[in-house]
C-alpha cells in the first residue's frame, strides 16, 4: 500500500471536499482518502494496482485537478559525472512545494483581479439601482435603458467575476450533489435573471406595473454585489490560508539552496540542491548549511544541529560520523558522501509528516461533516419554502417580496464555516509544534493529546539524557576493582543499552590502567574488542533483570565460569545472598540515585557497579509547568524503589512507578486508564513500544535521526521533555479554537438562515436584505479563519 499527499486545485470549501472525497473513494483499490479544504490536499492510501492517472481522472469528473508531481521537469537533462555536465531537474519536495505555492499565488492574483473588476462594476450598478437618491441621473436616463445599461453592467460580475461559483454548481449537479456554489449561483442567478426579466418588461412596457399598481423591481444590485462580495470573502479566505500554512514553508527555508559537488579529478562544482544524486561528494565549507544528510569521508569540523536536537553547543563530527542536511557547519570544511536526497532526507521526512497531519481530519470534524453533507439540500429547501409562503402571503409585490427572501436564505447560509472550523485550527495547531520540532502524527493525535489528564514519564532518555557514567565500583573478595569492570563490559559489549554502553565505555578508558596480572592479555584484548578482556559463551538476556554467561579467557581459575550481572531481581532469582554490610553500602549509593549492577558467580556476590545518569536541563521545568496545567505526572522506572524516589525527588515527581520491567509498562498504564484517567505515555519509541501504544497519546521522544518517528503519536525531535507540556497545552489551546469555530459556524447559521426566511417580518417587520446576507456569508467563513489565526501569536 502506497500513502501519498495530492494537492487539488479548484477547491475552495468543505463541500467540496466531501465531492472529492467521495469520488477518489469510488476508484477500486483505495484503502481511505481524506480531503483538507485548507491545505487543499488529499491524503490517499491506496494499493498497487492503482494507477495515478486513476485518481485523477476521478477528481476530474468533480471538476476539480489532482496535481501529481512528474519528479523531473520536461527542460531537465541529466548527465554523468565524469563529464561534470548539467544535470539540470529540480525536483524533492521543495519543487512541489513551489509549484504549489505559484498555483496558489495565481489563483490569489486572480481573485483580486476579479474583486476589483466586481468592486468597480457593483459600485456603478449601485448607484444606477437607487435614481432617487441621484435624482439627476432619473432626469438623464428613463427606466428602461437605465435597467438595460445594469443588464449589461452586472452580466460581466455574474458570469466572469462569479465564473467559479457557475462553474462548481454546474459540476455539482452532473455528479447529483449539492455545494457552496450552488447556492452562491443559484441565488445570485435568481435575482440575476428575474431582473433580466423586468428589463425586457419594461423595454416592452413603459407603464411598466403589475395588477394592483406595484411596480416590479430590478435587483441587479443584489447579483452584482453579492458575488463581489463573496469573491472578496474567497480572496481573504485565501490569504489567510496561505498564513495557516507557514510552518512548511519555515521547515523548507531551512534547507540549503546549492551544494559544492566535487567530481573525479577534483574539480567543484555548485549546483541547486535539486541536482544532488545520492554517491555525490560533496564540500561543506565553514558557515554553510549541509545540503543533504551523509557520512563524512573527509575531514572534520563542530555543527550546530540545534534545529533537530536541541543541543545549543556545536557538535564534533569526523570521519565516519553522519551529518544531517540543513544543520550548520561552524568550524573546519570536510567532504561527505550524500546517502539521502530529495524526499529522503531527514527534512523532508519531517515536512511529509507535518504535512499529512495538517491534511488529516480530527473526529470532532466529523459531525460538522455529516451536517455539511446534508446542509446545503436543506437550504435549498427552506429557500423554495420561504419563495412559496411568501408569493401567497407576503406584500406587494408579492414575487419581488418573495424572490428576495428566497436570494437571502441561499447567499446568507455558510457551510464554509463550519468546514473550515476544524482543519483551519488544525493547520495552525500542527505548524505552530513543528515550529517546536513537535511532530503530531495527525489531527486526531492532536485532539487527544488536548485531553490528556495524565503523563506518564519514562526515566531513562526521558528525563534523563541516557548517558550514564560509572562513578563507583566495589568488590567484595579484595581483588582488583578493574578487573571486575572487564568482566561486566565482556558480558555488555554487544548491548545498545545506556548503561551497558557505559561500562564498556569505562572499561576501555581502563585498559592501560589494569594492574591484574594478565595486563598484557588485557590490553591486547583491549584493542580488539575496545573493551574487556574475556570471550564470554552461552550468553543470555534475561528481560529487565540482566545478563549471564561463561567465562572463556585466558586464566584457568575463570576459564568455563558462570558469571552474572544485573539487579535485586537478579539475585532473587538466582538465589545469591547479599551481606547486611553490602546492602547498607547499596542502599547508601541508591539514595544519591544511583543505579547498581552486582556482578556475582553461581554462589557469591562479586562487585557491584553504580551507574549514574545526568537528569536533562529542562526536566524539573517540564514537570513543573505540567503540575501548573493540573496534569498528574508519573515517573516509570526499572530503577528500585530508593533510586527512584532520590530521582524523582529531585524532580519534584511525587508520583513513582518502581522496578518496573518493560514488558510490564503497558499493564502500568492500562491501569491508570482504568481509573478514567486520559494517558499520556513517553518514551524511547524503541523500548516502550507497547506501552506508547497502549497509552491514549503516545510520545516518542529521542535526539535528531536516532528516534524512531513513526512509534509515536507525538514525537518530540530535539528530546526537550518540555515538549510534553507544549505538546498538551498547544493542544489545548487547538481544542479550544475549534469549538470556538464550531460555534459561532452553527450560532451563524441557526441564527441568520431564518431570519434571511423572513421570520421577524411578521411581528417586527425586520428583512435581511440579500447585499447584507452577502457580506454576513463572506464574513463568517473569514472570521472562522482568522480565530484559527489567533493560535500563531498565543503564547504556549
Amino acid at each position: 500500500m502506497k500513502k501519498e499527499t495530492f494537492p487539488i486545485q479548484g477547491m475552495h470549501c468543505v463541500s467540496c471536499a466531501l465531492t472529492i472525497e467521495g469520488a477518489i473513494k469510488e476508484v477500486p483499490g483505495v484503502k481511505s482518502v481524506s480531503v483538507n479544504s485548507v491545505s487543499e490536499k488529499a491524503t490517499i492510501e491506496y494499493g498497487d494496482s492503482v494507477s495515478t492517472d486513476m485518481l485523477k481522472n476521478a477528481v476530474a469528473k468533480t471538476g476539480y485537478k489532482l496535481i501529481v508531481s512528474s519528479g523531473a521537469s520536461a527542460e531537465g537533462v541529466h548527465m554523468s559525472h565524469k563529464t561534470g555536465e548539467m544535470r539540470g531537474v529540480k525536483t524533492g519536495s521543495e519543487a512541489e512545494h513551489d509549484h504549489h505555492r505559484m498555483l496558489k499565488e495565481a489563483e490569489i492574483a486572480l481573485l483580486k483581479r476579479k474583486f476589483t473588476v466586481g468592486a468597480v462594476l457593483s459600485v456603478l450598478v449601485v448607484l444606477l439601482s437607487f435614481p432617487d437618491y441621484f435624482r439627476f441621473l432619473g432626469e438623464v436616463i428613463p427606466v428602461a435603458p437605465r435597467l438595460l445599461v445594469l443588464l449589461v453592467l452586472t452580466v460581466p460580475v455574474e458570469f466572469w467575476v462569479g465564473w467559479q461559483f457557475w462553474r462548481g454548481a454546474w459540476y455539482g449537479f452532473k455528479n447529483f450533489t449539492a455545494n457552496m456554489d450552488t447556492l452562491v449561483a443559484m441565488g445570485t442567478g435568481a435575482a440575476f435573471t428575474y431582473s433580466a426579466v423586468v428589463t425586457l418588461l419594461a423595454i416592452g412596457n413603459r407603464q411598466f406595473e403589475i395588477a394592483g399598481g406595484a411596480g416590479l423591481d430590478a435587483y441587479f444590485d443584489v447579483a452584482a454585489v453579492v458575488v463581489t462580495l463573496v469573491i472578496l470573502g474567497k480572496f481573504l479566505e485565501a490569504r489567510a490560508k496561505g498564513s495557516a500554512s507557514e510552518a512548511i514553508k519555515k521547515l523548507l527555508k531551512l534547507q540549503a539552496k546549492t551544494a559544492h559537488v566535487i567530481y573525479e579529478g577534483g574539480r567543484e562544482m555548485e549546483m541547486p540542491i535539486e541536482e544532488v544524486k545520492a554517491g555525490d561528494i560533496i564540500l561543506v565549507k565553514p558557515g554553510e548549511k549541509v545540503p543533504v544528510d551523509g557520512i563524512i569521508v573527509e575531514g572534520h569540523s563542530a555543527l550546530d544541529e540545534s534545529m533537530v536536537t536541541g543541543e545549543s553547543l556545536p557538535v564534533d563530527k569526523k570521519e565516519g560520523d553522519e551529518v544531517i542536511g540543513a544543520t550548520i557547519n561552524k568550524t573546519g570544511a570536510f567532504k561527505f558522501r550524500a546517502t539521502k536526497v530529495g524526499k529522503e532526507t531527514f527534512l523532508a521526512h519531517i515536512v511529509k509528516m507535518v504535512e499529512e497531519a495538517q491534511a488529516s481530519k480530527a473526529p470532532i470534524q466529523k459531525l460538522a461533516d455529516k451536517i455539511t453533507a446534508y446542509f446545503v439540500p436543506l437550504v435549498l429547501g427552506i429557500a423554495i419554502l420561504a419563495f412559496v409562503v411568501w408569493l401567497f402571503l407576503g406584500p406587494q409585490p408579492a414575487l419581488s417580496f418573495a424572490l428576495i427572501n428566497a436570494v437571502a436564505v441561499m447567499v446568507v447560509a455558510c457551510p464554509c464555516a463550519l468546514g473550515l472550523a476544524t482543519p483551519t485550527a488544525i493547520m495552525v495547531g500542527t505548524g505552530k509544534a513543528a515550529e517546536r520540532w513537535i511532530i503530531i502524527r495527525d489531527a486526531e493525535a492532536l485532539e487527544l493529546a488536548g485531553k490528556i489528564d495524565t503523563v506518564v514519564l519514562d526515566k531513562t532518555g526521558t528525563l534523563t539524557k541516557g548517558e550514564p557514567t560509572v562513578t563507583d565500583v566495589i568488590s567484595f573478595d579484595s581483588g582488583d576493582k578493574n578487573k571486575i569492570v572487564q568482566i561486566a563490559a565482556s558480558l555488555e559489549k554487544f548491548s545498545e543499552h545506556p548503561i551497558a554502553k557505559a561500562i564498556v565505555a569505562y572499561a576501555a578508558s581502563l585498559g592501560k590502567q589494569s594492574s591484574h596480572p594478565l595486563d598484557t592479555a588485557i590490553q591486547k584484548k583491549a584493542k580488539e574488542i575496545n573493551a574487556g578482556v574475556y570471550e564470554i559463551k552461552n550468553f543470555l538476556a534475561i528481560p529487565g533483570k540482566g545478563i549471564e554467561g561463561e567465562i572463556s579467557g585466558d586464566a584457568a581459575d575463570e576459564a568455563n565460569k558462570k558469571i552474572f550481572l544485573g539487579n535485586y531481581a537478579l539475585l532473587e532469582e538466582k538465589r545469591i545472598e547479599i551481606a547486611q554490610i553490602i546492602r547498607e553500602k547499596a542502599e547508601y549509593l541508591e539514595s544519591d540515585g544511583k543505579t547498581l549492577l552486582f556482578l556475582a558467580d553461581a554462589e557469591n556476590l562479586v562487585g557491584v557497579i553504580a551507574v549514574a545518569d545526568t537528569l536533562k536541563d529542562n526536566s524539573a521545568e517540564a514537570i513543573s509547568w505540567l503540575n501548573k496545567i493540573g496534569v498528574e505526572v508519573w515517573m516509570i522506572t526499572g530503577d528500585n524503589e530508593r533510586t527512584a524516589k532520590a530521582i524523582a525527588s529531585r524532580l519534584g515527581v511525587t508520583n513513582v512507578m518502581a522496578r518496573v520491567l518493560p514488558q510490564d509498562k503497558s499493564a502500568k498504564i492500562k491501569e491508570l486508564q482504568g481509573k478514567g484517567r486520559k494517558v499520556a505515555m513517553v518514551g524511547d519509541g524503541i523500548n516502550d513500544a507497547p506501552a506508547l501504544t497502549q497509552a491514549d497519546v503516545g510520545i516518542a521522544i529521542g535526539t535528531g535521526t536516532d528516534i524512531a518517528i513513526e512509534a509515536g503519536d507525538i514525537t518530540l525531535i530535539s528530546g526537550d521533555p518540555l515538549g510534553v507540556y507544549y505538546a498538551i497545552k498547544l493542544s489545548r489551546r487547538t481544542l479550544s479554537n475549534i469549538k470556538q469555530n464550531l460555534f459561532w459556524a452553527y450560532i451563524y447559521n441557526i441564527i441568520l438562515i431564518p431570519v434571511a426566511a423572513g421570520v421577524l417580518w411578521p411581528w417586527f417587520g425586520i428583512l435581511l436584505n440579500p447585499i447584507l446576507a452577502g457580506g454576513a456569508m463572506a464574513f463568517s467563513s473569514v472570521s472562522v479563519v482568522l480565530n484559527s489565526l489567533r493560535l500563531k501569536r498565543a503564547a504556549v
